[in-house]
């Protein structure tokens, strides 16, 4: 039997519908995964055109193309690009918050019609039982998730209301799936599969070495040279810029500084109103702000080419965070950088924020008001008086130990089988703390990346489990020339990287990558370690698994 050719296809659609005389790389391959109706996961970084994964192909499919974003503001930019071709074969219509009800019913009357392609949507209008059953009528080709990272617990952008997608996309069907996102390290990508239900998906990581951007770490002794090291930066260097920063009161107090030393500066934190929020954004992204100080709130939707640099005034809370935050700079493949100014204490300031134990009794109650379900979130806020933030986290933490699972109509329930409320409730207690042992060991990874003497672009890299053969020639390391000192003292590598090893005490685990004469290994159950290579032969500490 003759395998049908992707290539000319998905490259005249790109040019055709499109306007885009070539693909970039990274993109043929998960889209000729969608178009062999495979479940897929793709991790490019930011600007790499992961839309064009699901656009182009969903052009060649049957049935609509349903996306499921958690950014009003991301889809709105997305549906604007896919319109302006003015092209019926490529029209995107939206379902959310924004729409009026009669808007709503004439968007799925479009895509009912043939009239549009493209069905954006959130988990929260999904979450509606009518809803659900009107978009499985309309008998989607493809589901595509963006930001798909947020379904994760271990994802830095962890949304709830993303927990049963996999269910909702059962009940629309089952299409395929592609799950996409710019930043998933091995454990994010675990959950994401798991949690979304995918079916033996193609994983497709590529990119991740942003060439155009310059990455350099300063060790910062006090607060006055973290402070003129980053005026070096602003004065240096061209702007737009951003500065991310760990807590609200850091993102005003340094915006007012800024801005008292002359410069074009302003603030965005979670904590502002909307409409202000909303205006900054507008504001940035217009080029009217130079200079964006923010915490992680300002993040996802921002669609803007021209960033030229981004720096961080703290310790990020791990290398997720980090990578996805500096690939909002240089966009538009000119040169960019990325600057990381740290302190010791910064580390004190993560570990407070990943505190915070659930109650033991409070998860207890909810595994009992279950047990009176199939229950809505709402009812379940009503029946247990927890917030919808802490609601979602102990719905999370239950279904990871099997004691509660999304049902039809998106209502919960308790699976056969499952504990009892008092032993749900502890080994929820105990999930936490062993995610609190990967969390911490997540903020350890960052520490090391900010210390290493190595190639920066091979050690963050290696946390994502990809591999870099040669020094990437664009960071402070390779510049002052420690990163050749150390590939050429680094140790025999005893294990491959990728290969699976098992330790005494720690279990199974995957080794991701070498410095000098130590290796990390990302196990299964305690998260990321650091060992000296010496160490782990003499007393032969790991066997391959």
């Amino acid at each position: 039997m003759k395998l049908p050719v992707y290539g000319p296809r998905l490259r005249r659609v790109a040019r055709q519908q499109f306007g885009w005389p070539s693909l970039r790389p990274g993109q043929f391959k998960p889209m000729r995964a969608v178009l062999r109706r495979r479940d897929a996961l793709v991790v490019l970084p930011t600007g790499a055109g992961k839309s064009a994964i699901y656009q182009i192909p969903a052009v060649l499919l049957p049935g609509p193309t349903v996306v499921i974003s958690p950014l009003l503001a991301l889809q709105q930019d997305q549906i604007a690009a896919l319109n302006e071709r003015n092209d019926p074969k490529i029209r995107a219509v939206r379902v959310s918050s924004a729409e009026t009800p009669h808007q709503q019913r004439e968007a799925i009357r479009e895509i009912r019609e043939g009239r549009a392609e493209f069905l954006f949507i959130t988990p929260e209008q999904l979450s509606d039982p009518e809803r659900l059953a009107e978009v499985r009528a309309l008998k989607p080709g493809l589901v595509a998730i963006d930001e798909a990272h947020c379904i994760s617990a271990w994802g830095h952008d962890f949304r709830p209301d993303f927990l049963a997608l996999g269910e909702m996309i059962k009940e629309m069907g089952r299409p395929p799936v592609l799950a996409l996102t710019a930043t998933a390290s091995p454990p994010v990508r675990d959950d994401i599969i798991e949690r979304l239900g995918l079916r033996k998906p193609e994983i497709h990581v590529s990119g991740l070495d942003r060439r155009n951007l310059f990455l350099e770490v300063a060790y910062c002794p006090d607060e006055d040279y973290r402070w003129r090291r980053l005026t070096q930066l602003i004065d240096a260097a061209p702007r737009p810029g951003i500065i991310y920063v760990a807590t609200r009161r850091a993102a005003e107090e340094l915006a007012e500084r800024l801005s008292t030393a002359g410069y074009n500066a302003t603030y965005y934190h979670g904590g502002m109103a909307g409409g202000l929020r909303e205006e900054r954004h507008e504001a940035f992204t217009a080029d009217k702000i130079d200079i964006m100080v923010a915490t992680s709130a300002f993040g996802m939707g921002i669609d803007k080419a021209n960033i030229r640099w981004v720096a961080h005034v703290a310790l990020p809370d791990s290398p997720d965070s980090y990578f996805q935050e500096i690939g909002r700079s240089g966009r538009d493949g000119e040169q960019a950088h990325a600057m990381l100014l740290w302190r010791s204490e910064d580390e004190a300031i993560q570990r407070f924020f990943s505190g915070g134990a659930p109650d033991e009794t409070e998860l207890r109650e909810l595994a009992a008001a279950l047990r009176t379900g199939p229950l809505t979130k709402t009812a379940l806020k009503e029946k247990t008086g927890l917030g919808p933030r802490k609601l979602g986290a102990y719905l999370g933490l239950l279904e990871q130990v099997g004691a509660a699972v999304a049902g039809s109509g998106n209502k919960m329930t308790v699976p056969n089988f499952a504990p009892l409320p008092a032993a749900a409730a502890a080994l929820a207690v105990k999930e936490y703390e062993r995610q609190q042992v990967v969390t911490r060991s997540r903020t350890d990874m960052m520490r090391g990346f900010a210390q290493a003497q190595a190639c920066r672009s091979q050690t963050l890299l290696a946390y994502f489990g990809e591999e870099m053969k040669k020094p990437c020639g664009h960071c402070d390391n390779c510049v002052s020339g420690s990163a050749a000192e150390v590939a050429a003292e680094a140790a025999d590598e005893p294990f491959a990287v990728h290969s699976k090893v098992e330790h005494g005490e720690w279990g199974a685990g995957t080794v991701m990558g070498y410095e000098e004469d130590r290796m990390t290994v990302l196990f299964d159950e305690v998260g990321y370690k650091t060992l000296s290579v010496p160490v782990v032969v003499e007393n032969k500490l790991l066997t391959t698994n």
